[in-house]
């Protein structure tokens, strides 16, 4: 089979169809903005690939004109479908680009039309695709293998449409459009079919790992206040607790709501998601860089330190009782106080398992609640202490 225009046209045609097909379906999946306007680009990639080969039967205006602003179009929407990616938002001057197109109408039916259009539709193709890549890149943060390549292969497409608009500068340089003829012609027809297939595999490479981290994410969280969940804590937990020493004690706080059930029962469990998403809040609020917290379930909470020392962990516990006391005061009336009971633990040895540091958490937080609730109290190397500030 001979690789003429037609040919690799028709070669364009399929793989853009199959891109788009596959996207839409993803989309369908996963309703990714993205997804959907990259499926869009590569469809009107296949529409105007096909009508660019009414041009060979004398159709100037729809092979060559509505044709080329399609891939103009094209591109636009993978830009929009990296903006979406990447949650940037972008400048309504892009939309210039199409009243640039649109000016090209009045060109004068001329020879050197071909190499003026030419060069403009480069432009237009080049500088959506550049700016594309440019919101791919890394920000400090790795990005995935499908997101580099994406952004790597739109980078060189974007600078091939750059080199291919600057081309038709080259005095003596054959561009018939209506013909397919010139060896620029024919190289951009080649690059387009590749680069199509390359910019598909990089689109779906890029959002399936994004989906796969943020299964992995709703993995490890919890659905309601968004903390570790106890699983997660459990893989977490070890590198820190391995860091223990004499020099740098670990601590843990475990954190329980007294008379929860009180609005609850009162307000409804609505009502208590909101106090749980509140105290949650509060707890990421004040926690020093490094520690790990968690929802261990109901209204239980866990807060796992380094280098800690007794006088940081009460004054956590206490700021945070002090806080929570008040917002429930103002926000639930109930019979008793919606307060904090707090169970601590101070150790310079690594424990021997996170479920027995949170066994002896929870017999300290026990000590808190028959003592009165809304209290700390915390268990050193050096003994028992019972603080309530």
């Amino acid at each position: 089979m001979t690789l003429d225009p037609p040919t690799i046209l028709a070669l364009t045609v399929a793989l853009a169809a199959a891109a788009a097909l596959y996207l839409a379906v993803e989309w369908r999946s996963v309703r990714e903005p993205s997804l959907l306007y990259w499926s869009a680009g590569f469809a009107t990639i296949t529409v105007g690939s096909t009508l660019a080969l009414l041009r060979l039967n004398g159709y100037l205006m729809i092979g060559i004109w509505f044709a080329n602003g399609l891939l103009v179009t094209a591109h636009f929407l993978f830009l929009l479908g990296v903006a979406r990616f990447t949650q940037t938002r972008l400048s309504p001057l892009w939309l210039l680009m199409l009243a640039v197109w649109l000016g090209m109408l009045m060109l004068p039916a001329d020879p050197s039309w071909s190499k003026v259009m030419l060069g403009v539709q480069s432009l237009l193709v080049a500088l959506p695709t550049l700016r594309a890549s440019f919101l791919l890149r890394p920000h400090g943060k790795s990005l995935s293998i499908g997101a580099v390549q994406l952004r790597f292969v739109l980078l060189i497409h974007g600078a091939f449409y750059v080199a291919k608009a600057l081309s038709v500068l080259i005095p003596g340089t054959l561009i018939d459009l209506a013909a397919f003829k010139g060896e620029i012609i024919q190289i951009s027809l080649v690059e387009g079919a590749m680069a199509i297939m390359l910019i598909a595999l990089s689109m779906t490479g890029s959002e399936r790992y994004r989906r796969e981290q943020q299964i992995a994410q709703l993995a490890a969280r919890d659905p309601l206040t968004a903390l570790y969940n106890r699983r997660a804590l459990d893989v977490h937990a070890p590198r820190l607790l391995a860091q223990v020493s004499a020099a740098e004690p670990g601590a843990l706080l475990l954190i329980d709501i007294d008379n929860f059930k009180g609005v609850n029962d009162l307000y409804g469990h609505t009502a208590g998601d909101r106090l749980l998403i509140a105290l949650s809040e509060m707890i990421r609020s004040k926690v020093p860089h490094g520690a790990l917290t968690a929802r261990l379930g109901g209204d239980e909470f866990v807060i796992l330190l380094n280098n800690a020392s007794t006088t940081q962990i009460v004054d956590l516990g206490s700021r945070l009782r002090e806080q929570f006391q008040h917002l429930a005061a103002h926000t639930f009336a109930t019979p008793a106080p919606v307060t904090l009971s707090i169970g601590a633990h101070l150790f310079d040895q690594p424990p021997a398992t996170l479920a027995q540091l949170i066994e002896q958490g929870d017999t300290t937080l026990y000590e808190s609640k028959r003592g009165g609730r809304d209290s700390i109290r915390l268990v050193d190397r050096t003994g028992v202490g019972h603080y309530r500030p």
